[in-house]
C-alpha cells in the first residue's frame, strides 16, 4: 500500500512549533510536540475527558453500522464486481442520524441495577466527535478493517461449492472467528511499540481523524454535507437500477467487441472483462470501486504509481508474452483467465484427482497429466513473487535507518503530548490479552484436533501458522506505521505450507489463513487503536468494541454467507449461471484455484523441478534486485530526486488484484481517480475538501441500497429482463484460444 497525503484545510498551516492544528489554542511543552509533522497538522492536542462515549447512540449505530457492513461486505462479495463498503461510508451515514437521536431521545436520568449510584440517559448531550469515532471502529470491524467479508469465508465456499465436501456451520464458524481475533492478541502485547510511541504515526489514521473533524466543524453554509451525502445517495441509488436491472452491458461496455463481433484477437484487446480493456469503459460505480475501493480515497501520486504498473504490466508485458513469445504455449488457454486447464486447453477436472480422504490421488494426477494456467495467471504469480520481496528490500533501503530510529525511539524516547493525555483513562491490562490470545488459540486447536476431517490442518500447523504471524507482526507493524506500506504474507505462506505438506488444499488454505490473516488482523487492530489514541478514546472502550465487533460481523459474516449458499443454484459457476446472473464469485473462484495449485498438487509440482513454471521464481530474485538498483542509482545521483519515485512494490504490486479483479476495474478507477484527485483538487480545492469523501460514502451507501433492493425483489425470484443491453459485454469470444486445433465450446476452430 502506498503512502497516503493528508489534505487539509487552509487554516490547518499553522507553525507546527506553536500549533498542532487549525482548532487548538493550547500551548504544548516543546518536548512533547509530536516529532512527525503530519501528526502536528492533523491531530488536537487537547482532550475532554468528561465527553461521553458509553452512550446508548454509540451502542445502537455502532452494533448496526457493524452488522450491515457485515452483511453487506458478504453478500456483494459474490457477486461478478463485488463492492466493499467502508467505514467512511459508516462515518458519513450516522452523522445525521447521530445529531437526530440527540435531539428526540429523552434527556431523562435513570439507575441501572449493579451500578451503584452511577446515573444513565439515553440522551447525555450532543453527537459528539468520540462517540462517533466508537462508531466507525464499531463499523471498521464490520468492514473487515476495510477488506470486506472476513478471508475465511472464502475456505467455507470452495470446500462445499467445488470441492463438494462437508463443512459444518460450528467448524466454519470458529474457522471464521479465530482467524479474526488470533492476532489480537499479541497485537494488544506490542501495542507499546507502535501505538504509545510519537514516532510511529499511522498515516492511515490520520485520514480518519482529518474526516472526523471535518465532519464536527459547525455547518451553517447552504449546502451541508449532511443535504450533499442525501443528494449523493438519491443519485447513486436511483442510477444503479440501470446495470443492475435495465441495461447490465453498462458495467462493461466495449468499443472493439462491438465492432469486432468475430475476432478473437480483436476481442482479447477489447474485453474488460475478459482482455486488456483497450476502449472498454463502464458507468457502473459497483464496478470501479468493487477491486481497488474507492478511487476518491486514493491520494493521487498513489493513483499514478499503480497506472504506470498497470500500463508497464497490461499493454507491454503481457502482449510480449502471449503474442510475441507464447510463452508456455499460452494460445491454447484463453487469454484472461484464473482456472485450471489441461495440456489441450480444456477445464482441468480436479475432482477426479482428489481421493476418498481429500488429498491428491497421485495416480490418476500422473495418468491426467501436469495443470496449465494461463500466460495471464503465470504473469500475475511471477509479479506477486517479485513484489512480496521488492517491498521488503525497498523498505529497508529507503526507510531502513528511518525506521530503526523511530522504533529505537520507541523504547526510550520520551512521551509526546498524545500519550500524555492518553495516561488519564485506565489502560487495558495485559492479562486481557493473554486470556484472549489463549482462548483464541485454544478454541483453534480444538478445531485442528477434534474436526480435522474438516480443515484438514494438523495442530502442529496452526502453531507454525501463529509462529509465523506472530514473528511478522512487530516488523510489518513497524513498516505500516512509518511508511504505510503493509507486506502480505498469503503467497509466502501457502508457498512453504504447500511444500513441507502438500496434497491437501483445506489445509493449506487454512495454514495460510491463520498465517496471513492473523497477522493482517494483528495489524488493523493495532492501526485502530492509533486511531483511538489520536482521537483520545479510552483504551478499555477501544479493545471492548473491537473484540465484540469482530464476534458480531464474523458470525453474521458466516451466517449470510451460509444463506447465499444454500439459496442461489450453482452459486460461484459462472458456466452453469445464466449469463446475466451476478453470482459468478470472481476472488472465490481465484482462492479456489490457489488451493489446487498450492495445496493439493503442490508448488513442487508446479514451480518446482517437477513442473513448468519453474522460471516465474526468478520474480523473488528480480524483486529483490530491482529496488537495490534504484536504491544506488540514488545514493550515486542524490540531486535526481525523481529516481526515489520509482517504487518497484507499486510496480511490481500495481496489477497484483487481477484475479478477481479485471482491466474495466482499473480503467473506471483510474479515470475516476485522476479527474477528482488531480483536477477537482487541484482547481476546486475547496469543494474537493468539503465533499469529496461525502460522495464516495454517499456512491457507496446507496449502491449498497439498491443492490439490496433489486436482489431481494427481483433476483432473488430469479425475474430478470432480458434484451441486447443484458447479454454482457458481448465479447464471447475474448476467453477463446488462438491456438491451431484447439477445441473449445463456442470458440471457432483455429486452422
Amino acid at each position: 500500500m502506498a503512502s497516503m497525503d493528508i489534505h487539509l484545510d487552509d487554516s490547518t498551516t499553522k507553525d507546527p512549533k506553536c500549533n498542532s492544528s487549525d482548532a487548538d489554542d493550547d500551548v504544548v511543552d516543546p518536548d512533547e510536540i509530536s516529532p512527525v509533522e503530519q501528526v502536528r497538522l492533523t491531530v488536537p492536542t487537547h482532550d475532554d475527558p468528561s465527553i461521553p462515549v458509553w452512550t446508548f447512540r454509540m451502542w445502537f449505530l455502532g452494533i448496526l453500522s457493524c452488522g450491515l457492513l457485515a452483511f453487506l461486505n458478504t453478500f456483494f462479495g459474490y457477486r461478478t464486481e463485488p463492492l466493499i463498503i467502508t467505514m467512511i461510508s459508516a462515518q458519513v451515514a450516522t452523522l445525521p442520524v447521530g445529531k437526530f437521536m440527540a435531539k428526540v431521545l429523552p434527556e431523562k436520568k435513570f439507575k441501572i441495577p449493579g451500578f451503584g449510584s452511577r446515573e444513565f440517559s439515553l440522551n447525555p448531550g450532543p453527537f459528539n466527535i468520540k462517540e462517533h469515532a466508537l462508531i466507525s471502529i464499531f463499523a471498521n470491524t464490520g468492514s473487515g478493517f476495510g477488506s470486506g467479508a472476513a478471508y475465511a469465508i472464502s475456505i467455507v465456499d470452495i470446500v462445499k461449492v467445488f470441492y463438494h465436501r462437508k463443512i459444518s456451520f460450528l467448524a466454519s464458524w470458529i474457522l471464521v472467528v479465530t482467524t479474526q481475533v488470533l492476532g489480537y492478541g499479541w497485537a494488544g502485547i506490542i501495542r507499546k511499540y507502535v501505538v504509545e510511541a510519537a514516532e510511529m504515526w499511522w498515516p492511515a489514521s490520520l485520514v480518519q481523524v482529518s474526516l472526523l473533524r471535518a465532519l464536527h466543524e459547525k455547518d451553517s453554509r447552504r449546502m451541508s454535507r449532511g443535504k450533499f451525502f442525501l443528494i449523493a445517495v438519491t443519485c447513486s441509488f436511483s442510477w444503479y437500477t440501470f446495470p443492475g436491472l435495465l441495461f447490465p452491458t453498462l458495467s462493461s461496455l466495449s468499443v472493439l467487441c462491438l465492432v469486432f463481433p468475430r475476432s478473437i484477437t480483436a476481442q482479447q484487446i477489447g474485453s474488460g472483462l475478459k482482455g486488456l480493456g483497450i476502449g472498454a469503459f463502464t458507468f457502473d460505480w459497483s464496478v470501479i470501486a468493487s477491486f481497488l475501493g474507492s478511487p476518491l480515497v486514493s491520494p493521487f501520486f498513489a493513483t499514478v504509481n499503480i497506472l504506470v504498473g498497470y500500463v508497464a504490466a497490461i499493454y507491454v508485458l503481457i502482449p510480449i508474452a502471449y503474442w510475441g513469445l507464447n510463452l508456455y504455449n499460452a494460445n491454447k488457454y484463453p487469454f484472461f483467465s484464473p482456472h485450471l486447464f489441461d495440456s489441450q486447453g480444456q477445464p482441468y477436472n480436479v475432482s477426479a484427482i482428489v481421493n476418498d480422504n481429500f488429498e491428491l490421488d497421485l495416480p490418476t494426477y500422473e495418468k491426467q497429466g501436469r495443470i496449465h494456467i494461463t500466460m495471464f495467471f503465470a504473469i500475475a504469480y511471477a509479479l506477486n513473487f517479485a513484489t512480496v520481496i521488492a517491498t521488503i528490500v525497498h523498505v529497508a533501503c529507503f526507510n531502513g535507518k528511518d525506521i530503526y530510529r523511530r522504533f529505537m525511539a520507541s523504547n526510550k524516547g520520551k512521551p509526546d503530548i498524545h500519550t500524555k493525555l492518553m495516561r488519564k483513562y485506565e489502560d487495558v491490562p495485559s492479562w486481557w490479552f493473554g486470556l484472549l490470545l489463549s482462548f483464541s488459540l485454544a478454541l483453534s486447536l480444538l478445531l485442528c484436533i477434534f474436526l480435522n476431517d474438516q480443515v484438514q490442518l494438523p495442530w502442529w500447523g496452526l502453531l507454525f501458522a501463529a509462529g509465523i504471524a506472530l514473528l511478522f507482526t512487530l516488523p510489518i507493524s513497524t513498516i505500516t506505521a512509518t511508511t504505510n506500506q503493509t507486506p502480505g504474507l498469503n503467497v509466502i505462506t501457502e508457498y512453504v505450507f504447500g511444500i513441507i505438506h502438500p496434497g491437501r488444499p483445506v489445509a493449506n488454505v487454512c495454514f495460510k489463513t491463520y498465517g496471513y490473516i492473523s497477522m493482517s488482523q494483528a495489524v488493523a487492530f493495532l492501526n485502530d487503536f492509533k486511531l483511538g489514541h489520536y482521537m483520545k478514546i479510552p483504551p478499555r472502550s477501544m479493545f471492548i468494541v473491537q473484540f465484540l465487533g469482530t464476534i458480531i460481523a464474523g458470525t453474521i459474516n458466516i451466517s449470510t454467507a451460509w444463506y447465499m449458499l444454500t439459496s442461489i443454484e450453482n452459486i460461484c459457476h459462472p458456466e452453469l449461471l445464466p449469463p446475466d446472473s451476478p453470482w459468478t464469485c470472481p476472488g472465490d473462484n481465484t482462492f479456489y484455484s490457489a488451493s489446487v495449485i498450492w495445496g493439493l498438487i503442490g508448488p513442487m509440482r508446479i514451480f518446482g523441478r517437477l513442473g513448468d513454471y519453474s522460471a516465474l521464481n526468478w520474480g523473488f530474485i528480480i524483486g529483490g534486485l530491482a529496488p537495490i538498483l534504484v536504491w544506488l542509482t540514488h545514493k550515486t545521483f542524490p540531486s535526481q530526486d525523481w529516481i526515489k519515485l520509482v517504487n518497484f512494490p507499486v510496480l511490481f504490486g500495481a496489477t497484483s488484484l487481477m484475479f478477481p479483479a479485471t482491466s474495466v476495474n482499473y480503467n473506471g478507477w483510474f479515470v475516476v481517480g485522476i479527474v477528482f484527485n488531480y483536477f477537482v483538487y487541484r482547481y476546486k480545492k475547496k469543494w474537493w475538501q468539503r465533499y469529496n469523501y461525502i460522495l464516495s460514502a454517499g456512491l457507496d451507501a446507496g449502491l449498497a441500497f439498491m443492490g439490496v433492493l433489486l436482489y431481494f425483489c427481483l433476483q432473488y425470484e430469479n425475474k430478470t429482463i432480458s434484451w441486447w443491453g443484458s447479454e454482457g459485454d458481448h465479447c464471447n469470444l475474448a476467453s477463446c484460444p488462438t491456438a491451431m486445433g484447439i477445441e473449445v465450446d463456442g470458440c471457432p476452430l483455429q486452422h
